[in-house]
C-alpha cells in the first residue's frame, strides 16, 4: 500500500475508532474492529472506491454489528456480567461532544442501556446521534430503507428515554463534582443516613462485584445502595490485599461524567462513574474488572494525577 492510501486511513482512524467504541462498548473490541477495517482497505481496489471516508465508514459498522451478531458476543452479553469499558476525559475514543446528543450516547449509562437495543436499532441510534448522519446515509451504509432508519431511530430513542433515570436536561459538570465530592466524603466517614439525602428516590446502582462476580450486582432503593456504598468504602485488610494496597480517591471525568477512582501507586483499580440529576445521584456504575480499566489506566497514567479527595483508607 502507498504511503498516500496509509495517511487518508489514519486521517481517519479516530472517527472511525469512536463509532466503533460507541457500538461495542469496549476499546479494546473497537481497535481491532479499525484494524480489521484497515486490512481491507489495504485489499481494496481502492481506485473504484469514490468516497473512502463513507466507504470506510460501512466497513467498520459491519464488522461491529458482526462482532454483536456472534455467538460469543451474545453469550458474554446475555451472561449479565458485561458492562462498558470506561474511558478518561480526553480519549480520542470518545469521540465527537460538540451536542448533548454526541456527549450523552457515550455516557456509561446509555452505553448499558444501548444493550437492550438490537444490533441495528444501536448502529441506526449511534449514526444519528453521535455521528449525524441522516437517514439516506444511514440506509446506504446498512443497506436498509431510508423508512426503516427513522422507525429503529424512533424505537431507540423510545427506549432508552424510558429507561433513563435523570431528565434529559444537561448537568453542569461543576456542580456534579460537587454531589460527588460530597458523596465520596460521605461513604469514607460512614454517614450512611448523609449517603441516602444525596441518593434520587429511584436510584440505582450496578457493579461488576470487584471484577469478580459472575453476573452484575444490582440494587435499588435508596437505603439498599446506600448500605452497599458504605460497605463498599470500608477499609478491611482484605480488601487492601485485594486492591494491592491502601488506595486513595480520586474525582474525574470518566465518558462525560463524574466519577470516582481508586488508585494505588500509579494503577486504577476501579471506578464508580455517577449519574447526577437536581443536585442528587441517580445512578451509579462500579467497574473493577483490570481488564475494563486497562485503557483507562494507560491514560491516567499520562495525565498524571490531581490531589485525591480521600488520601488515607
Amino acid at each position: 500500500m502507498d504511503s498516500a492510501a496509509v495517511e487518508r486511513f489514519e486521517a481517519g482512524r479516530g472517527r472511525l475508532a469512536s463509532l466503533a467504541y460507541r457500538l461495542l462498548g469496549s476499546a479494546a473490541d473497537a481497535e481491532d474492529a479499525v484494524q480489521d477495517a484497515f486490512l481491507r482497505w489495504q485489499a481494496a481496489d481502492r481506485e473504484r472506491i469514490e468516497v473512502p471516508e463513507a466507504w470506510l465508514t460501512k466497513v467498520v459498522t459491519h464488522l461491529c454489528l458482526d462482532r454483536l451478531r456472534s455467538a460469543q458476543a451474545r453469550h458474554e452479553r446475555a451472561a449479565g456480567a458485561w458492562l462498558p469499558e470506561p474511558l478518561l476525559e480526553g480519549d480520542p475514543m470518545l469521540g465527537p461532544a460538540d451536542t448533548f446528543e454526541q456527549r450523552e450516547s457515550v455516557s456509561l449509562a446509555v452505553l448499558t442501556l444501548m444493550e437492550r437495543l438490537s444490533p441495528v436499532e444501536r448502529a441506526v441510534y449511534v449514526l444519528r446521534e453521535a455521528f449525524s448522519y441522516g437517514h439516506a446515509e444511514i440506509a446506504r451504509i446498512l443497506d436498509i430503507t431510508e423508512s426503516a432508519s427513522q422507525q429503529h431511530v424512533h424505537r431507540a430513542r423510545t427506549r432508552i428515554a424510558a429507561e433513563r433515570r435523570r431528565g434529559s436536561e444537561e448537568v453542569d459538570p461543576a456542580s456534579a463534582r460537587r454531589v460527588v465530592e460530597e458523596f465520596l466524603a460521605a461513604a469514607a466517614s460512614g454517614r450512611t443516613e448523609r449517603l441516602v439525602t444525596l441518593l434520587t428516590d429511584d436510584v440505582t446502582a450496578v457493579s461488576d462485584g470487584a471484577g469478580r462476580a459472575r453476573r452484575l450486582l444490582r440494587f435499588t432503593t435508596r437505603e439498599r445502595v446506600a448500605s452497599y456504598v458504605r460497605a463498599g468504602f470500608r477499609p478491611t485488610p482484605a480488601k487492601r490485599r485485594l486492591a494491592g494496597g491502601s488506595p486513595t480517591f480520586h474525582v474525574a471525568l470518566v465518558n462525560g461524567s463524574p466519577a470516582v477512582l481508586a488508585v494505588v501507586g500509579d494503577r486504577v483499580v476501579g471506578a464508580v462513574a455517577f449519574e447526577v440529576g437536581d443536585g442528587r445521584v441517580a445512578s451509579l456504575c462500579g467497574i473493577a474488572a483490570a481488564d475494563r480499566l486497562a485503557r483507562l489506566n494507560e491514560a491516567w497514567r499520562q495525565h498524571g494525577s490531581d490531589a485525591p479527595v480521600v488520601a488515607a483508607w
